[in-house]
C-alpha cells in the first residue's frame, strides 16, 4: 500500500519525532533544503560548512516546478518565493551579431504557444542571492544547528554500530545515523562511496556576472537597449538570449540588477570557482573567438564593458560521466546535490535536482523509520539515478541546440530557440513520488528487479526509456561524427 501524503499544507510539526539523526555537510541549495525538509520530516538536524557563512552570492539559475512544489509546506517560503519571482517575465531571442530572430514575447505567451497552461510554468528563473537570503531566513527560524568553518575531509561508517561520522580538517569528529554528503563535486565522501568521477576538461566556460543596473547610466545606448520591457503592470523584467555558432548567452534585467551569462572557448584564466574573476578587458579580448566571420553585438560588447571591477567568473566547465554510487557500502552516507551529479549549465536542471534528491532522501528516511535508513537511503537512490542520468544527457542535447541553432527552422517555430524542458521534469513532484512507491521500490530491491522493469513502478523519468549506460565520451563520437545527441527511446518531451 502506498504511503500516505496529503495534498494539503503539512506544515513542521505535522509528523512525530523519528529518533533519526542527521548530519549535513555543506549549506547549497541541496544541503539547505535537505535541512528543513528532514525537520519536517520529524528528524534531527546538524550542519556542517567549511566557510565562515553561508555564501548568498551569485548570479542565477532556473529552478524548476519539481523542486518547488514543496513550498506548500512552508508558508513563509512559498510568500517570498512568489515575491521575488519573475512574474510577466519577457523572453526576446537575438543572434550572436545582435540580429533579432525572436521577438519580446511574455513567458505566459510562449506557454500557450507550446499549449502549457500559462498560469503554471515549469519553472523560472531566479536570482541566487534572492533565493539564498529566503534560504537562509527560514534556517534562521528554524534555530537550525550550522557549525560554520568546519572542513570536512573524510567520511566514515561503522555498519555494526548503525553509524556514519565525519573528520574535519582540525582533527574534530562529528556523528550521526546518516550522513548527508551535499558538499559539492569535490566532496570527500566519494572515497567511501565509491563514486569518485573523473572530471574531463570541456573546453568550455562561463563568463557570468551580476551587477547593479545603475551601472548602466554611464552609457545611455546600453541603458536603453537593455531596459526593461514596458508591460501591463508597468516595468516588467525581460530575458535576452543571444546564439552563436559554438557559443550562447542571455542577459536578464530586472528593477535594480543586470545579470549577463556567456558560454565560450577557453581562455587559461577559467577555473571551477565561484570565487575566480577576471577583467572585462580579458571578455572583450576573446569573445568573438570562434564565431566566424560575423562578430559579437557592439551593444554586448559595450555592456560587458560597463561591468563593474571583480564582477565577471570565469567558470570552467567539466564533464562528469553519470555514477550510480550515490551510498555508502553500509548505507550511512549518501550524497545529494553536485556531489552525486554535476549539470551543464544548459541543462537547466542543476538547482532542481538539487533540491529534488533532498526532499526524497528526506521523505524516505521519514517512511522507512530509524530501524531501516540503510534501506531507505538505497530506496532513494534507486528512485532519483535514471532520472538524473536522463536529465544530464538532456544538458548535452540543450547544448547542442543552442551552439548550432538552425534559424532558418527557428523563423517557422521558434521554440526551436529554446532549451527542452520536457513535462516528464516539471511535473513530478518528488515527495509525493516517494509515498507512493517506496514499498514497490523496497519490493523490488529484495527481487533484484532492476527498478525500469518493474511495471508497477511507475516512471519519474521518460515514458518507455529503458536505461543504458552512456558516457561522455560516447556523446563526443556522436557530436565529432555529425550526429544529434542520441537520447534513447521513450517519449522525452
Amino acid at each position: 500500500m502506498p504511503h500516505s501524503l496529503d495534498s494539503d499544507c503539512k506544515p513542521v510539526g505535522s509528523y512525530p519525532p523519528s529518533g533519526i539523526d542527521v548530519l549535513i555537510v555543506g549549506t547549497g541549495l541541496a544541503g539547505l533544503t535537505a535541512a528543513i525538509e528532514c525537520i519536517r520530516k520529524g528528524h534531527s538536524v546538524r550542519v556542517l560548512e567549511k566557510n565562515n557563512d553561508i555564501n548568498t552570492a551569485g548570479d542565477m539559475y532556473f529552478m524548476g516546478l519539481s523542486a518547488t512544489r514543496f513550498f506548500k509546506h512552508w508558508p513563509d517560503l512559498a510568500a517570498e518565493y512568489d515575491q521575488i519571482s519573475l512574474h510577466n517575465c519577457w523572453i526576446e531571442t537575438f543572434k550572436h551579431d545582435g540580429t533579432q530572430m525572436v521577438p519580446p514575447l511574455l513567458v505566459s505567451q510562449r506557454l500557450r504557444d507550446e499549449g502549457l497552461d500559462p498560469d503554471t510554468p515549469p519553472g523560472t528563473f531566479q536570482m541566487r542571492p534572492l533565493v539564498y537570503r529566503m534560504y537562509v531566513r527560514q534556517v534562521e527560524k528554524l534555530g537550525v544547528d550550522i557549525q560554520f568553518g568546519k572542513k570536512v575531509v573524510d567520511y566514515f561508517e561503522d555498519e555494526e554500530r548503525g553509524r556514519a561520522w565525519v573528520v574535519t580538517d582540525k582533527g574534530e569528529r562529528f556523528e550521526a545515523d546518516v550522513v548527508i554528503a551535499a558538499d559539492g563535486v569535490a566532496s570527500k565522501s566519494q572515497r567511501l562511496v565509491g563514486g569518485q568521477v573523473r572530471a574531463m576538461k570541456s573546453g568550455r566556460a562561463m563568463w557570468r556576472a551580476a551587477f547593479p543596473v545603475h551601472h548602466l547610466d554611464k552609457d545611455p545606448e546600453v541603458k536603453r537597449f537593455f531596459r526593461m520591457m514596458k508591460g501591463k503592470t508597468g516595468p516588467e523584467p525581460i530575458i535576452r538570449t543571444w546564439l552563436g555558432p559554438g557559443t550562447y548567452a542571455l542577459t536578464l534585467t530586472r528593477e535594480n540588477t543586470i545579470i549577463w551569462i556567456m558560454n565560450h572557448d577557453v581562455t587559461g584564466s577559467e577555473k571551477e570557482s565561484w570565487h575566480n574573476t577576471i577583467p572585462a578587458d580579458e571578455v572583450l579580448e576573446n569573445i568573438d573567438n570562434g564565431v566566424g566571420a560575423r562578430p559579437w553585438a557592439p551593444i554586448f560588447k559595450a555592456l560587458v564593458q560597463l561591468t563593474p571591477p571583480d564582477t565577471i567568473v570565469n567558470f570552467e566547465l567539466f564533464w562528469r560521466n553519470p555514477q550510480p554510487k550515490w551510498a555508502s557500502p553500509a548505507g550511512r552516507v549518501v550524497n545529494i546535490g553536485d556531489a552525486a551529479h554535476s549539470f551543464l549549465p544548459a541543462s537547466g536542471n542543476g538547482a532542481t535536482q538539487a533540491i529534488e534528491d533532498a526532499i526524497s532522501l528526506a521523505s524516505c528516511l521519514q517512511i522507512g523509520g530509524k530501524a531501516n535508513i540503510p534501506q531507505s537511503v538505497r530506496a532513494h537512490v534507486r528512485m532519483r539515478f535514471i532520472r538524473n542520468s536522463c536529465a544530464q544527457k538532456m544538458g548535452f542535447s540543450n547544448a547542442e541546440l543552442l551552439q548550432k541553432t538552425d534559424w532558418d527552422r527557428v523563423k517557422v517555430d521558434p521554440r526551436l530557440a529554446q532549451p527542452k524542458l520536457p513535462m516528464w521534469i516539471w511535473s513530478h513532484d518528488p515527495e509525493k513520488y516517494a509515498y507512493e512507491v517506496y514499498d514497490k521500490v523496497v519490493e523490488s530491491m529484495k527481487r533484484g528487479v532492476p527498478l525500469e522493469e518493474d511495471d508497477s513502478i511507475p516512471p519519474n523519468y521518460p515514458p518507455g526509456y529503458k536505461y543504458q549506460p552512456w558516457s561522455i565520451e560516447q556523446i563526443l563520437e556522436e557530436v565529432r561524427n555529425g550526429k544529434p545527441v542520441t537520447l534513447g527511446e521513450g517519449n522525452w518531451r
